[in-house]
């Protein structure tokens, strides 16, 4: 896990993932895209891995416990994060944790914190988020 931490040092590395099989995934895109993407067309790179990231909110949390990850780390996670990742029984170390992650502009909550806020299935929040990255145009359908 250090090793992953240290590549968070790197500007242009958001998070990586290092799958049970040694295979080491950098994440480049803001947001839970990259994460969204590995779980829909790689989910055996996340069976077993350990990941590090900058941010995990919510909806990331319940992606990487849909990918069966085994050890997360973040520098900054939501507390709705760190209850499903727990629950999850995912071995967790974070640097700080805040009620919510916050919006890019700081306006208000994370528009993936807020659609996935009353879900309890990670099934589901990969649905609501498929549905938003799409109508964000962030990913094709």
């Amino acid at each position: 896990m250090e090793n992953l931490k240290n590549m968070l040092n790197n500007p242009k590395v958001r998070g990586v993932l290092c799958s049970a099989t040694g295979e080491i995934v950098e994440f480049h895109n803001p947001g839970v895209k990259d994460l969204f993407i590995l779980v829909n067309t790689r989910p055996q790179v996340l069976d077993g891995a350990a990941v590090a990231d900058r941010v995990i909110g919510l909806g990331a949390a319940m992606l990487l416990v849909l990918g069966n990850v085994k050890h997360v780390y973040a520098k900054l996670i939501s507390e709705p994060a760190i209850k499903v990742l727990r629950e999850a029984c995912i071995h967790l170390d974070y640097e700080k944790a805040v009620p919510n992650i916050i919006n890019r502009d700081g306006t208000d909550v994370c528009p993936v914190e807020k659609l996935t806020m009353n879900i309890t299935e990670p099934s589901e929040a990969f649905e609501r988020i498929k549905e938003f990255l799409i109508n964000k145009n962030i990913i094709q359908s």
